[in-house]
């Protein structure tokens, strides 16, 4: 038995891991995927082609049958990054978030319409100092389908604000990236231990295509 597989067995007999599943009214999350992230050659980009396919087959499901679609950016507007606090000494990164600028963007490979709104977030926590629990309330969601990025950073920070919320939090696997392995698998296992149900994009897009056009 490795290490891992020894680990899970481990946190299982403790009761760690039990399963939320899908609740009547999901939404879907992207977290991040704007160009500052998306671009390798940016101080905060990483190679996402894969995890952005993937997003894209999740919301063309979601589309299909009136899911509600909401994205995410990071955006600074002080010229002196004051609404960035103590993360802009934390990480010199953040001085590519301006807002205003291409980087901020959702990626365009995602297709995003005008009528899925972006939160503009400043903290990790899509939640944190937004208007996005308001609106996950209008529509009466229970249960959040999370993709995009970091795993380790605002994903992460998301699925734990969302199960804090009363959501169920459904991480979609192939859909969410980290720019350290490492760190995107300690952060799944993590998350499926305590906070949220990791599951495949295949997983996701069969609990879409079984529900009715427009019962989102």
């Amino acid at each position: 038995m490795s290490a891992g597989e020894e680990m899970e067995r481990f946190f299982h007999k403790r009761g760690f891991g039990r399963t939320i599943g899908f609740g009547e009214k999901p939404a879907v999350l992207v977290i991040d995927l704007i160009r500052a992230f998306t671009n390798p050659d940016l101080p905060l980009g990483a190679p996402l082609d894969l995890q952005i396919g993937q997003t894209v087959r999740i919301l063309d499901a979601a589309r299909r049958t009136r899911v509600p679609i909401f994205f995410t950016s990071v955006a600074y507007e002080d010229a002196n990054l004051a609404d960035a606090g103590i993360w802009a000494i934390k990480q010199g990164g953040v001085m590519t978030l301006r807002a205003g600028t291409p980087e901020v963007e959702v990626d365009p490979a995602l297709g995003r319409r005008p009528e899925e709104p972006v939160i503009i977030k400043k903290y990790a926590s899509a939640f944190f100092g937004t208007d996005l629990l308001t609106r996950l309330n209008t529509r009466r969601a229970d249960t959040l389908i999370l993709t995009g990025c970091t795993t380790s950073g605002c994903v992460r920070a998301t699925a734990v604000d969302g199960l804090q919320n009363g959501f169920r939090v459904m991480v979609a696997r192939e859909a969410v990236g980290d720019r350290a392995q490492t760190a995107h698998e300690q952060s799944l296992f993590d998350l499926h231990a305590k906070y949220a149900d990791v599951v495949s994009v295949d997983d996701v897009l069969s609990h879409l295509a079984s529900r009715r056009p427009g019962t989102g």
